[in-house]
């Protein structure tokens, strides 16, 4: 017997039929004797039409009534399933944030989880009642609805899972597992049996949209064993894992990309002390987020800098940097939002020499220029043209050996 928290999100709970299919693999699970929670998100698409609402009624919302309004998502979800368990034979209970209650702190629309009583979840689970919980959504020091942030319904599983300390928490979503790369541009991608915190949280970071960040964030500090499967077949996915149980690690594990960053190019800027901080220091002060950065120095002396923000926050960077031309005594500052950022990702590049020579070859080969560069302790990423995407993340994959085709030869 195990103690097991179900996550399920959207189009895993799509319609009523589907909430039923879920209904019947909660029972399989709590038949087999496992003690069962399930988190669910909102029916696909609801929360988009929440969203809509709410900016149709205000262009820009409160955010304290914005989390009122799209919270309500997983209100329907969890009543909808507990009805299905119970139909079904299922003792089963809904659960909302504050209900549990799930705490956080007051940063309505992006909130960060302080603490999740585990207490009244446990006591159920014991006695064979299946909790059914709202995720997405907690209670903020005010007592006000607050929500987690796109994908947060993930973040909420592994932190009840956290709380009520499970031995493993399965996430159920529209994907077979975590892939070397997103197999809708690499046919050869395959899937990983498993893959270390340290890998998937670079991975999430980076782009690759199958765990949201703060779920892999806190499965690693709290040691949360994570199940990535899908809702459609009945086979193992990927497991989530502590280093440790990764006995032989992979140079590269997998490759990831973002499309949400913009460049943007200062030059002319004074070569001297504090030059940089003049740059960085109202962008931080402005809530932007800096993140590939690269400098050089010209021969006449004067030094530009490129460097990555949201590209949401690209045409406020400019302006904000414009504004302080004088001051800070640069010529021009430049934005390009046609770039994509491509990291490799593996716990080898540790102890592993030519990881990097690699990409840089392999890119330089199809003819596709490096524009930015940064580093990890297991991550390269580099910024390239967008119309470049596909054809670097094919190339990589081959050059790395981890292409499915490779994989079935060598063994």
């Amino acid at each position: 017997m195990a103690r097991l928290v179900l996550k399920f999100g959207g189009t895993s709970v799509g319609d009523i039929a589907r909430i039923r299919k879920v209904a019947r693999l909660v029972k399989s699970q709590r038949d087999e004797g496992h003690e069962i929670a399930v988190v669910v998100s909102a029916m696909s698409g609801e929360t988009n039409k929440l969203v809509a609402m709410a900016r149709e009624m205000a262009a820009v919302p409160n955010l304290r009534e914005y989390d009122a309004i799209i919270s309500t998502g997983e209100q329907v979800t969890v009543g909808l399933l507990a009805l299905a368990l119970q139909e079904i034979g299922v003792a089963a209970q809904s659960f909302l944030g504050w209900q549990i209650p799930l705490r956080t702190d007051a940063q309505h629309s992006n909130a960060w989880i302080e603490e999740v009583a585990g207490e009244k979840l446990s006591a159920l689970m014991q006695k064979g009642t299946v909790p059914v919980i709202a995720g997405f959504q907690g209670i903020g020091p005010d007592g006000s609805v607050t929500t987690l942030g796109r994908g947060g319904s993930d973040t909420t599983a592994v932190a009840v899972a956290a709380a009520v300390k499970a031995d493993q928490c399965d996430i159920y979503t529209d994907v077979e597992g975590v892939f070397t790369t997103d197999p809708r541009i690499v046919e050869t991608a395959r899937k990983l049996d498993k893959i270390s915190y340290e890998e998937m949280l670079e991975l999430a970071s980076q782009g690759a949209k199958v765990l949201q960040t703060r779920s892999v964030e806190i499965a690693m500090r709290y040691r949360v064993r994570v199940q990535v499967l899908s809702s459609f077949k009945s086979e193992r996915g990927t497991f989530v894992v502590d280093e440790g149980e990764i006995m032989d690690a992979k140079n590269v594990s997998g490759l990831a990309y973002s499309k949400d960053d913009a460049k943007i190019q200062v030059v002319g800027i004074p070569h001297q002390t504090g030059a940089a901080a003049a740059i960085f220091g109202p962008l931080t002060e402005a809530n932007i987020n800096v993140d590939m950065i690269v400098q050089n120095v010209g021969d006449s002396g004067k030094a530009n800098i490129a460097f990555t923000v949201p590209k949401v926050d690209m045409e406020r960077s400019v302006k904000i940097l414009r504004e302080r031309q004088a001051t800070i005594g640069f010529s021009d500052a430049s934005s390009d939002p046609n770039v994509v950022k491509v990291s490799v990702v593996g716990l080898g590049m540790r102890n592993h020499a030519g990881v990097a020579q690699t990409m840089f070859q392999t890119l330089s080969a199809k003819g596709i220029n490096i524009q930015v560069i940064s580093t990890s302790e297991i991550k390269i990423s580099v910024l390239i043209a967008a119309e470049y995407l596909e054809l670097a993340l094919r190339a990589l994959h081959s050059a790395y050996g981890l292409d499915a085709e490779a994989k079935a030869a060598a063994a």
